[in-house]
């Protein structure tokens, strides 16, 4: 199993996934300033590992602070959370995880040194709860699937696997418990422009563990459907308006018209924690813009003449009524009643 965030040495180890997957390389965060960094230039990636790396970032900032007492330690620390919140803008992951932390520094007594242990053991906790979490949303994601008598093809858009998550996945974690029950027969991923997560991420997780997978450009998802390669798409989220409308990587609407079209199942992984109750809908869902080197290079390769202008949006929001079901760690359910989980 893969474990993009781990705590050890006293560190933060994380899988640069900038250099997969032609190099394994291991970043280690001492501070917070360096885990900021890391996660707005990708080396971690994928809503819930990006809470994951925040809770820690928040520790490693805490770690730093002297002060004079409970308050000047707060407000210290508030500067730390502002800028890890400043790094990704629509994974909101990454302001529920920060957001538990600050919570515990208000709440926990005693001196500062037991404030800040707290701290570690709160992203500790995350980071294990994250972990169990994907592991029921794969389970409960079998149970959704449709039921043939033939093994499922699944495709996925963008890296929903255990890279973007604590280990394990939410829509690769789906695939994950498909293939343990021998209910998968191939996944294929869509290769995700412009970062190409799917061709590079997700493709790579599947060929370590084994499982068939074929990658496909983005503009083959609607042929594939329509030439019956497909039995079910499964999708990951980075934040989910209370109503089901899903922010995901950039092209995921596009796959979800042409599977509405082709009376394809399209399902999104997600745990409760991507779910925004404070949005009714997806219209305010914060979009990030990312920079536009993206669409015009490739490697150091120049793609586009000079001269043109160019628009990156990293996520697009895929309407509610396009979604069959959102997984979670408690059940799959239909968008409209994923406003009752909000106690849970």
């Amino acid at each position: 199993m893969l474990y993009p965030v781990i705590w050890q040495n006293n560190a933060v180890s994380l899988i640069d996934q900038t250099r997969l997957p032609h190099e394994y390389n291991i970043v280690t965060i001492h501070r917070s300033e360096d885990m900021a960094l890391a996660i707005k230039s990708m080396i971690v990636r994928g809503a819930p590992a990006i809470g994951v790396a925040a809770a820690y970032g928040m520790y490693l900032g805490a770690r730093e602070i002297e002060a004079k007492n409970h308050q000047e330690f707060l407000e210290k620390l508030e500067k730390v959370a502002q800028l890890l919140r400043s790094t990704r803008p629509t994974a909101v992951n990454l302001f529920w995880a920060i957001g538990r932390m600050m919570k515990t520094a208000y709440e926990s007594l005693g001196t500062l040194e037991e404030i800040k242990h707290h701290l570690w053991q709160t992203a500790q906790a995350i980071n294990a709860e994250d972990l169990q979490t994907c592991q029921a949303i794969g389970d409960h994601g079998l149970a959704a699937l449709p039921t043939t008598p033939q093994k499922l093809t699944i495709l996925t858009h963008c890296n929903a696997g255990a890279l973007a998550t604590a280990g394990y996945g939410t829509a690769l974690g789906v695939v994950r418990s498909a293939w343990r029950e021998e209910r998968l027969q191939r996944v294929f991923a869509d290769e995700t422009r412009p970062r190409l997560q799917g061709a590079k991420l997700t493709a790579w997780e599947c060929v370590q563990e084994g499982i068939p997978v074929t990658v496909v450009t983005d503009g083959m998802a609607a042929h594939c459907m329509k030439q019956g390669l497909i039995d079910a798409v499964v999708v990951g989220a980075d934040r989910i308006a209370a109503n089901g409308d899903t922010a995901n990587k950039i092209g995921t609407y596009s796959v979800a018209i042409a599977a509405q079209a082709h009376h394809i199942p399209f399902f999104v992984a997600a745990p409760l924690s991507t779910v925004d109750f404070t949005l009714a809908d997806g219209s305010n869902i914060p979009i990030e813009e990312r920079d536009s080197v993206e669409i015009y290079q490739v490697g150091q390769s120049m793609i586009t003449p000079s001269g043109v202008d160019f628009y990156n949006p990293a996520f697009d929001v895929t309407p509610a009524e396009l979604i069959t079901a959102i997984i979670t760690e408690n059940g799959a359910f239909p968008p409209a009643d994923l406003v009752k989980l909000k106690f849970y």
